[in-house]
């Protein structure tokens, strides 16, 4: 797959900035969008600061990483800022800014994130959660700032 078929399948898994992922997830309207995009082996990694990671399997792991993570959150939307070729055509990672309440009206809480994304036939194979943002998925990869 060359890797502006990677992108837009990237692009068509990410929710618009318009989605509540609180609702989303809770609902599994975002998971049954998903589940055909993911290869039969997918896994979703969470690289936490400090070296921590855990990682879940398949579609159900992902959903309820993602349940975990949304615990605190009234509502949780992201807004892509830019998505970068990694240019060894399979990987993608994509830098967005997140941005969650606690409760419904209270002000937003911004959060730069990223996300490494790597394709295998296709489908999305792995998904890697990196909260420190642009500069640690890029180093993942091995490409500086």
């Amino acid at each position: 797959m060359v890797s502006e078929e990677n992108v837009t399948l990237i692009r068509s898994a990410l929710p618009g900035p318009e989605i509540d992922l609180v609702a989303a997830f809770a609902d599994s309207d975002l998971t049954d969008q998903l589940g055909p995009l993911l290869h039969p082996e997918f896994t979703s990694v969470l690289h936490m600061p400090g070296g921590e990671s855990t990682t879940s399997r398949g579609l159900e792991g992902f959903r309820r990483g993602w349940l975990d993570w949304l615990t605190p959150w009234a509502s949780y939307r992201i807004e892509i800022e830019e998505i970068i070729d990694v240019g060894d055509g399979e990987r993608v990672v994509t830098v967005v800014c997140d941005y969650a309440r606690r409760e419904p009206g209270a002000p937003e809480v911004p959060l730069k994130t990223a996300t490494l994304w790597t394709v295998r036939d296709g489908l999305i194979a792995c998904v890697e959660f990196y909260p420190g943002g642009r500069a640690e998925a890029l180093k993942a990869v091995g490409l500086a700032e």
